[in-house]
Order: structure tokens, then C-alpha cells, then sequence
């Protein structure tokens, strides 16, 4: 069998039933929070766990990274191989698949892809499901080779903020960006970065798919005023990747994620947020 190639960070349901059952593919349901998946699945695929052992336990923040051996072992478990070619998917169309294939990429390893549309675009294909859990699978040989700069934390956000080739983006809602809207984590102020521009997840979309690479820049463009070097944040790391998987789309070559988000800024402390108390 041939070995599999990918021509870019997203793979279409035509893609993915053709080559469901080749030995270097492993295939990977990143649901999370309300879009975990827990009815039918694409067969053969394993639970890439973002509220469970692929988030640091020793954070007090939701969907923190893990450390380079956490992640190594807990890729292990899941059967991937340096060799092998990875696609993610999701529940919701593209949402935590996308974190999946950010947190991919920060540790070293390319051979990975999103599933376009997700469950709903490969059941409205009539492609197969499968109920019952996933075999255990043999061991992979997955080593991470992180790779600095590509998850920042708070002090490279403010670093990003006075620099005037960086766009810091947040990926939430307009509402939630504004203020206007309780944050759904509790304790969290409302509002947002100063200084940073709103781009909702979802405008990068249409019918739960990735929009064409020169709409994406179009919409990239805009929110960053034309800059190239983007910082993005969202609640809690992870609709943040989906800009980061549009961005890679549109040709952005200098993307980072803030890790931390909202979840860690929103929280009561120093650092500025906007609208104040007063704006409200």
C-alpha cells in the first residue's frame, strides 16, 4: 500500500472513506465539552481526550497544554507512530479538532489534518458509524519534539500588544468580546485584551466548513489591519485554533496561540480588560 500523503492542514469526508483503512492512518474524535462525541463515531477512531489526559492536570486553567512526555504518552496509548498520518475530527463541524492539530503541530509532528465538516459532513455523506468503544490499540512509537513560540503565555501576549507587526485576535463571540454577555466560566471578568480586534470562530466558516483560503485572508486581513504576525486567544485555547487552522489556510506563516485565553486573563487580577466596570 502506498504510503499516505496530505496536501494541506484539512482533509474532505471523500478523502478520509477512501483511506479509512490504511495502515499508517490513525484517526482521532477530539470532541470536547458540549461537542464530545458519545454516540456514533467514524470507525476505528480513538478518543483524543482535551478535557481529560491531553490537558495538564497540574494547570488550574481549562485545556492547558501538556507537557512533551504527558503528551508523548498519552499519543502512545492512542497508537500513533512517527510514521503515521493523523486526522481529527470533531462533533460540531471544525471546533476542538482543531486545538487537536494546533497541539499536534507545537509538538513537533506535521502529519496531521482536520476532518472538513466533521462527524456532520461524513454522516451526511452516508459514510459508516460504529457505536461500540474502539480496541485498545498497540503502542505507538510517537516521540514529541515541541516546538517553542507556537503556544505563548500571558507576558508574550503583552509583549504581542506593544508590537506594531503583531495582530492579537480573539476568537469568542461578539458578545462575550464586548462585554455585554456573562462569561460562561464563573469568576471570569467580562470583555476583552485591550488592544485586540474580534474575529468569531464561526465567521471563518460556512455550513461547518472551512471557507475557501481567499475568503479566509480576506477576513484574516481585515481583523489584523494587515499585519502578519497574529497572537490569538479565545475562551480557553481552543476556538482560537480554529483561526490558527485559517490562518495556516490563508498562508500566515507567524501564528501563535495564547494557551491561557480568556480563562487566564478574564480572571479577577492586574492585567486590563475592556470594557471596565464603568463602560457596562
Amino acid at each position: 500500500m502506498s504510503p499516505l500523503s496530505l496536501d494541506g492542514p484539512l482533509v474532505t469526508t471523500d478523502w478520509l472513506a477512501e483511506r479509512l483503512h490504511h495502515p499508517d492512518l490513525v484517526v482521532l474524535d477530539a470532541g470536547v465539552g458540549q461537542y464530545r462525541s458519545t454516540g456514533p463515531r467514524i470507525p476505528g477512531a480513538r478518543a483524543f481526550d482535551i478535557d481529560g489526559e491531553l490537558s495538564d492536570p497540574s494547570s488550574p486553567l481549562p485545556h492547558t497544554m501538556p507537557g512533551p512526555e504527558a503528551f508523548t504518552r498519552a499519543l502512545r496509548g492512542l497508537g500513533v507512530h512517527d510514521r503515521s498520518t493523523v486526522v481529527v475530527y470533531d462533533s460540531a463541524g471544525i471546533y476542538s479538532s482543531a486545538r487537536a492539530w494546533w497541539m499536534l503541530r507545537a509538538m513537533g509532528f506535521d502529519r496531521a489534518a482536520v476532518l472538513d465538516g466533521g462527524l456532520p459532513a461524513w454522516t451526511a455523506a452516508g459514510l459508516p458509524c460504529e457505536s461500540a468503544p474502539p480496541s485498545a490499540a498497540p503502542a505507538g512509537t510517537f516521540t514529541a519534539k515541541p516546538r517553542a513560540g507556537l503556544l505563548v503565555d500571558r507576558t508574550a501576549v503583552v509583549g504581542a500588544l506593544a508590537d506594531p507587526a503583531t495582530a492579537v485576535l480573539d476568537a469568542r463571540s461578539r458578545e462575550r468580546y464586548a462585554g455585554t454577555v456573562e462569561e460562561p466560566r464563573p469568576g471570569l471578568r467580562r470583555g476583552h485584551i485591550p488592544g485586540s480586534a474580534n474575529l468569531p470562530f464561526a465567521d471563518l466558516q460556512t455550513g461547518g466548513r472551512m471557507r475557501p483560503a481567499g475568503e479566509l485572508r480576506t477576513l484574516l486581513a481585515a481583523a489584523a489591519a494587515g499585519r502578519e504576525r497574529l497572537v490569538l486567544s479565545c475562551g480557553s485555547g481552543v476556538t482560537a485554533c480554529v483561526l490558527a487552522l485559517g490562518a495556516d489556510l490563508a498562508g500566515y506563516r507567524d501564528v501563535a496561540v495564547y494557551d491561557g485565553s480568556w480563562s487566564e486573563w478574564g480572571l479577577p487580577s492586574g492585567l486590563p480588560a475592556e470594557p471596565g466596570p464603568a463602560d457596562r
